[in-house]
């Protein structure tokens, strides 16, 4: 039966050795490379081998349990910019779907010792367990100023007898992996099979919820609001949504290259023109985006992490807010634009103070809005959780306009 996000993963070990196995696995060497040639070397974290992915940072100070389980991540080496990782364990209630998803993982001083209350388990363990190879004691400073530069980039980690391979070897591989633009993970990351959430509270309505890479809080959140939340595989059409009768859909957040989905913007196209009222995050926003007529592109190193200012351009609020993506959407921020797609006029609702890059789209003559950040803040703060809220209006007013 497939797993739902919130069927969780089974405690894998206690916390009380987790600092003496720690000491002794550490010991081993590893090394990151790059594709550019540059070599990091470090000692071995997690399970051992050779892993292959964009190399990426994150710059959250706290929340790595929901990093490591955003399968947005797919396909990511992820390097956590903050030194001390792990000192809080890894427990069942924080994941943000049933498994580990980034493809490595590289910090620069792992905990030798966990200690919290609600830790159930190592992260070193966890990581071990699933497979994740990855790396610590390398200067993530560094890494980080030459990704800031160069950009997020192919990278391998090499540790146990990979680590015996050859520098040219290694990099051969490296090279030889897949780039990220172009990438489609859609189906790597979805459920297989359709499940429902039951609305809690008064009920408001149904909404379909694709699955290209969801968390667990987004699920959570839209129950909260009344909704009979009806997750779908990536896989379904336009037609099988429609004979779902629902009130809404929504398109999740997930991972990989927008520019590569186009059976994903035609099934939102056509839910569109036939007035399902929308709501898009992260994937989702870069998605409608493309419905409409806008383009995408690849940022040169991505926002990812828990601290990004953005501004909401209707009421002048600054919100800091949890980021996790590698593309954008090419959209004007300082006027309304009309929908190439005929779908009315669209303007930029909300963009980066860091960087001017859009975060938000909203569509004035059509029920549908969305958002290229994360309004569930797993992990992160909560300034943009009023974004379920504005959905749940939406969807109401809409069904009374309908009525």
């Amino acid at each position: 039966m497939t797993e739902t996000p919130t069927q969780m993963t089974e405690s894998i070990g206690m916390t009380e050795t987790a600092g003496a196995s720690a000491d002794r696995r550490t010991s081993e060497p590893a090394v990151l490379v790059l594709e550019d040639g540059r070599r990091y070397d470090g000692r071995a974290y997690g399970a051992r081998g050779r892993t292959l992915g964009e190399a990426v940072f994150a710059t959250g100070m706290t929340g790595y349990q929901e990093t490591l389980t955003d399968p947005s991540y797919a396909g990511q080496i992820v390097m956590m910019t903050a030194p001390h990782i792990g000192n809080t364990g890894m427990n069942d209630e924080d994941m943000e779907s049933a498994r580990i998803w980034v493809a490595g993982f590289i910090v620069r001083d792992p905990s030798r010792v966990v200690s919290n209350f609600r830790s159930q388990r190592s992260l070193d363990d966890d990581l071990a367990e699933a497979g994740i190879v990855g790396i610590s004691g390398i200067d993530t400073r560094a890494v980080t100023r030459h990704l800031r530069s160069a950009g997020a980039m192919r990278s391998g980690i090499f540790s146990g007898d990979d680590a015996l391979l050859s520098a040219g070897e290694q990099l051969d591989l490296v090279r030889g992996g897949a780039e990220m633009a172009g990438l489609n993970l859609s189906g790597t990351v979805s459920t297989t099979e359709a499940y429902t959430l039951p609305a809690e509270g008064e009920r408001v309505g149904s909404v379909v919820v694709l699955d290209l890479g969801v968390k667990t809080s987004t699920l959570k959140y839209l129950a909260e609001r009344g909704f009979d939340v009806h997750v779908v595989p990536q896989s379904i059409t336009a037609e099988e949504v429609l004979a779902m009768s629902p009130d809404a859909l929504f398109f999740s957040n997930g991972p990989g290259d927008p520019g590569a989905s186009d059976r994903h913007v035609d099934l939102l196209r056509t839910t569109l023109r036939e007035g399902l009222p929308y709501f898009g995050i992260c994937f989702g926003n870069q998605l409608l985006a493309r419905a409409l007529g806008f383009g995408t592109y690849k940022l040169t190193f991505g926002h990812r992490g828990i601290n990004q200012p953005v501004l909401d351009k209707a009421t002048g609020r600054v919100e800091i807010t949890s980021h996790n993506h590698g593309f954008a959407v090419d959209a004007p921020i300082d006027r309304v634009s009309e929908s190439s797609e005929g779908f009315g006029r669209v303007e930029v609702s909300h963009y980066d103070l860091n960087d001017n890059v859009v975060e938000g789209l909203n569509c004035l003559d059509i029920p549908a809005f969305s958002v290229q950040y994360h309004p569930e803040s797993a992990a992160g703060p909560h300034d943009a959780n009023y974004l379920f809220d504005r959905f749940r209006e939406m969807v109401v007013a809409n069904k009374e306009t309908n009525a």
